[in-house]
């Protein structure tokens, strides 16, 4: 099957994968990194599918030269991968662990050799635990230590890394981590959620301060959500309260605070909860994108359940195909996310900085993962992003989630979303049929260009 048609999206289009520091480094102790809360969660009984830990990971602390060059292989223009805070700043604050700084300098100089574009990520949802002994995100001081951390970053790697997001999906750091408890750390407790969600976009808006004024005229800043499309499951006024509910929760929560909107009304009085707001911190969230980062995997179709709790839906499942999650597979929800972020929030730049999907991959007798769901789910994505350009959206680059199979949190090795497989058992790398069927439309894309 030919490649899809991507000249739309231009020449100087991004093709990237994404990884995060927790999934894939390993090392969980080496040269000086301090325990994170995700070190912490998988030792609580019963958390983690099959009692999995992140301590060795696919062990890309060591192995990042081998990745790097499966990057040159598929042609990727970027590599997105986050920072781990406890290897950098093992305490939370104060002393900069200059041997944790050492990997990502190796790790930026290796990438720019090969030709491929950093694209930064300061906070993956690997705290270091020390801060959450001291309170956490529903603590303001850990806003303002998350923006001594990106001093101490930029300091180092702003001179060579431009692109940079300061948090990864913080609506699962937030509701997952703090109000579902199925994410570190595990708590259940409304009143911390919303703390925390205030405390992540101050800490956002303070890091963004803080990295322009360490590389003045040089940092491009986002920041990446995890967004979904919000349908009633019937047209019930019931239905249609708890679609307006999810989107409040989902989407517009995590969106209006950073465009200016401040949080949104109907959401604050759902959630009975006194924001932690103090002076200009408003304005301080709102600091100006360089560019927004897409997160999508699926939409959600949603029903009114008053005994799901606050904010009282729950979700159904879709009638498209599903994936080992199981989540159904639905790409024109990206192409609405593009849009929508495009025209209701007028955002200047868009990337898609993860879309991806896991699926019971089988290695064959003669080594190779045929996966051809993965293939196709790339092509639909794609299809779909070219038609948010054609629309409008200003949309400069895509991001694979993942270049590896990798730690995916509470499934643990479990599920596999990667265009590379990774042997846990003896670290190999292999190109699946998905990572030659990307590395395929990157080329037809360049050569069209």
């Amino acid at each position: 099957m030919p490649a899809p048609d991507t000249s739309a999206l231009g020449p100087e289009f991004l093709w990237g994968a994404a990884t995060a520091a927790f999934q894939i480094e390993g090392a969980a102790a080496e040269d000086g990194r301090s325990p994170s809360i995700w070190d912490t969660f998988c030792r609580v009984p019963g958390a983690i599918d099959n009692g999995d830990t992140g301590d060795v990971a696919t062990d890309s602390y060591h192995r990042w030269p081998e990745d790097v060059s499966l990057m040159r292989t598929l042609g990727l223009d970027s590599y997105r991968f986050s920072l781990a805070w406890p290897r950098i700043v093992p305490e939370g604050t104060g002393a900069v662990n200059q041997a944790g700084l050492d990997h990502y300098d190796r790790l930026v100089d290796g990438l720019l050799e090969a030709g491929i574009r950093p694209n930064a990520t300061l906070y993956h949802w690997d705290l270091p635990q020390a801060l959450q002994d001291r309170g956490g995100w529903p603590e303001r001081a850990t806003a303002e230590a998350f923006a001594e951390y990106a001093a101490a970053v930029a300091a180092r790697l702003g001179d060579r890394v431009t692109d940079w997001a300061t948090l990864n999906e913080p609506l699962c750091s937030a509701w997952i981590g703090h109000l579902e408890g199925t994410m570190a750390p595990g708590l259940t407790d409304l009143t911390a959620a919303v703390r925390t969600s205030v405390h992540l976009h101050l800490g956002h808006g303070l890091a963004a301060q803080a990295l322009r004024a360490a590389s003045p005229g040089q940092v491009r800043l986002g920041i990446t959500n995890n967004l979904s499309p919000i349908e009633p499951a019937t047209d019930s006024e019931a239905d249609l309260a708890a679609a307006r509910r999810a989107d409040g929760h989902i989407n517009r929560w995590w969106l209006d605070p950073i465009f200016g909107l401040g949080y949104p009304e109907d959401m604050v009085s759902l959630y009975g909860v006194e924001l932690p707001l103090q002076g200009d911190d408003l304005k301080t969230i709102a600091q100006p994108l360089d560019w927004l980062g897409v997160n999508y995997y699926f939409r959600q179709i949603v029903a009114d359940d008053p005994t799901a709790g606050v904010p009282g839906f729950r979700q159904l499942p879709g009638p498209g195909s599903q994936t080992a999650m199981p989540w159904e597979v639905h790409a024109p929800g990206l192409e609405q996310l593009l849009l929508r972020v495009t025209h209701e929030y007028g955002a200047r730049e868009l990337m898609v900085t993860e879309s991806g999907a896991a699926f019971d991959d089988v290695v064959g007798a003669d080594g190779r993962v045929d996966d051809v769901e993965r293939a196709a789910y790339l092509d639909s994505h794609i299809a779909a992003c070219v038609r948010a350009v054609a629309a409008g959206a200003p949309l400069s680059g895509f991001y694979y989630w993942s270049l590896l199979d990798n730690f995916e949190w509470a499934y643990g090795y479990a599920k596999r979303f990667g265009i590379v497989h990774v042997d846990y058992a003896t670290q190999q790398r292999t190109i699946k049929r998905s990572g030659e069927r990307y590395a395929e439309i990157i080329r037809t894309h360049k050569g069209t260009n």
